[in-house]
């Protein structure tokens, strides 16, 4: 796999020429034919996963397509570790309740809320959440990620790839019907704390996908419960601002738990499992 040269430059230009290509045309169109413009709004979804695929699947490296069907081994999944996840993003939510207290809001936003925040075009918004946390994922954990940690540390990685991730969304915040649409709505600074929040995120994602050995599995499952979680529980969105100042404490808390990951890079990490694995199959007894 190491022999591999990943182009991060070449890939994210694509993945942002092709999304907003989509989604640009998805603005234009939705005042006209609301059908067409939501099609070309999840072809927009639905463009670094095909990204990702063809960069892989078109590569004449073996080792890259055999990593890239690997990272869909439930055995890659540490039960304990995506427990850990799961709990770690529920007591930022619950601690960014608490603090928001002080500053007068409920204490009932802590329960479960009647519908979603957002519809596009009567499109179920459980199932955008369930796709967009998938597609999202093959996209970014499929070959994004790694192609930035080849060249630095998953910690530099996570500091480009959240702001990189962040950036990406920028156009939904004019498609009408879309969470971001209604963050735009509220006034530019819940737009820009949505942005800037998504650079801790980034954390925290590298964090569960590193954590279960590169994982995409254990990445949809957080992304999904994370997705969850911020439209099912009743979060204003002043107490969505204290959060995340939550989460970029977090986020230092997990680096500064966890260096022996955000030290390394890509290479250095499958060094470790090929050689692993190397000893472990030198170890068995071979047949006569």
């Amino acid at each position: 796999m190491n022999s591999h040269k990943y182009r991060p430059l070449l890939f994210y230009v694509r993945c942002f020429l092709t999304t907003w290509a989509f989604w640009g045309s998805a603005i234009f169109l939705q005042k006209y034919d609301k059908k067409i413009s939501l099609t070309l709004l999840l072809l927009g979804l639905i463009s670094p996963a095909f990204v990702s695929i063809m960069t892989v699947f078109l590569s004449k490296n073996t080792s890259l397509k055999s990593d890239f069907k690997r990272k869909f081994s439930i055995s890659r999944i540490s039960v304990s570790n995506i427990l850990i996840a799961i709990a770690t993003f529920f007591a930022i939510v619950v601690i960014s309740v608490l603090i928001s207290l002080a500053f007068g809001q409920s204490i009932s936003q802590l329960t479960f809320t009647n519908d979603f925040t957002f519809s596009i075009s009567g499109f179920s918004a459980l199932l955008t959440i369930l796709l967009a946390s998938v597609i999202e994922e093959i996209g970014w954990r499929g070959y994004g990620e790694d192609a930035i940690a080849a060249y630095c540390s998953w910690f530099k990685e996570s500091i480009i790839f959240g702001a990189v991730w962040s950036l990406w969304h920028l156009p939904l915040f004019w498609v009408s019907g879309t969470y971001h649409f209604m963050l735009k709505e509220l006034g530019i600074f819940y737009m820009l704390n949505f942005l800037i929040s998504v650079m801790p995120l980034g954390f925290l994602t590298t964090w569960v996908y590193v954590k279960n050995n590169r994982s995409i599995l254990a990445s949809v499952i957080f992304h999904i419960f994370v997705n969850l979680m911020q439209e099912r529980i009743g979060l204003s969105a002043q107490t969505k601002c204290i959060e995340t100042f939550v989460l970029i404490i977090f986020a230092i808390a997990i680096v500064k738990h966890n260096k022996d990951i955000f030290i390394k890079k890509l290479d250095r990490l499958d060094t470790t499992v090929q050689s692993k694995s190397a000893a472990i199959a030198s170890s068995r007894p071979k047949r006569q």
